[in-house]
């Protein structure tokens, strides 16, 4: 299997998925290299939009390419994503194609249409996304403008003149449980707390916990109990779908964002945590610092920071009251 770089420039599909077949091979545009959030769109094409100089993104060996019924079965040899699948069905009336991965097959299919009335009755709802989400949400049936820009925890966000105010920390259960295992979502949920809203919101059901063969339920179970336990105000919630998981995250964050503006007990328990939400030119030069020049001023200062990764808001926050 290989996958190269689509040639065409103004094609919404940026790679080229090249599939061998007995009768020959097969040819896609498609949006991704590998389905490991959702489902891809493949457009099939013919051979003859294969570039002579492709630009190979990747070249994988196979184990088994083979066609059963509507669908192909690809398994690669390697240990991990080695599975997918290319479904030939019909959507809205037309022939498509969909790559997916047992991850993404998995995923629970609500059948329920989302509604489209504002949220909080705002207009237009600024969220912010943090720089290091990968396969961050469109929000594209909400009525939302969002900009990116790291955030100090979480991955979605809500500022309110320059304070972040509210804050939602998105993951996959694969995520889920690999954090908790690792003990990083106890740090992420304590970075949560010290905000005056957040949540986790969790792209699956709390009965998909049950069913994992790699780590003991019970200890996951246990796991977030303990944590929920220990940061009440941080829930973590499981919305069953990434479809469903993007609608809650956006009603969250705009009942905050009403919340914060409209009482005034909670004008006064804003968090400090500060961050800049202008989109920055990348030729002009910025008077904030980088997380490098936070990180040898904390050395400097006593403080205890990690060697890499993002900084805790307590040390942004020593950073701008110092300075």
């Amino acid at each position: 299997m290989v996958i190269a770089l689509n040639p065409d420039e103004d094609s919404r599909l940026p790679y080229l998925l090249r599939i061998p077949q007995p009768g020959g091979d097969l040819l896609f545009r498609t949006s991704g290299t590998w389905p490991r959030a959702k489902a891809l769109y493949c457009h099939p094409v013919g051979l003859d939009e294969w570039p002579t100089d492709a630009v190979i993104v990747e070249r994988l060996p196979l184990r088994s390419s083979q066609r059963r019924g509507a669908s192909i079965d690809v398994i690669l040899q390697r240990s991990r994503e080695n599975r997918s699948q290319l479904v030939f069905t019909t959507a809205r009336g037309r022939d498509a194609v969909f790559w997916q991965s047992p991850r993404t097959r998995k995923q629970a299919r609500p059948n329920v249409r989302t509604p489209t009335a504002r949220a909080q009755g705002i207009d237009e709802l600024h969220i912010v996304i943090d720089s290091h989400e990968r396969y961050a949400y469109r929000f594209g049936a909400q009525q939302v403008t969002t900009v990116q820009q790291a955030l100090p925890c979480g991955d979605y966000g809500v500022v309110i003149d320059g304070m972040l105010v509210a804050s939602v920390e998105r993951k996959s259960l694969a995520d889920l449980v690999t954090s908790l295992t690792t003990g990083r979502l106890r740090y992420q949920l304590a970075d949560l707390a010290a905000l005056p809203r957040a949540t986790v919101v969790v792209e699956d059901r709390y009965s998909q916990l049950f069913k994992l063969d790699r780590v003991r339920p019970a200890v996951v179970a246990d796991g977030l109990a303990e944590l929920q336990v220990r940061w009440p105000n941080v829930p973590i919630v499981f919305c069953e779908a990434r479809q469903l998981a993007e609608e809650w995250t956006y009603r969250f964050l705009a009942a905050a964002h009403t919340w914060a503006i409209t009482e005034q007990a909670a004008l006064q328990r804003i968090s400090q945590v500060r961050i800049d939400v202008a989109v920055v030119d990348q030729a002009t030069p910025t008077s904030e610092p980088s997380t490098a020049d936070v990180r040898a001023w904390a050395r400097e200062a006593g403080l205890t920071v990690p060697d890499r990764g993002r900084l805790r808001p307590d040390i942004w926050q020593a950073w701008q009251d110092a300075h």
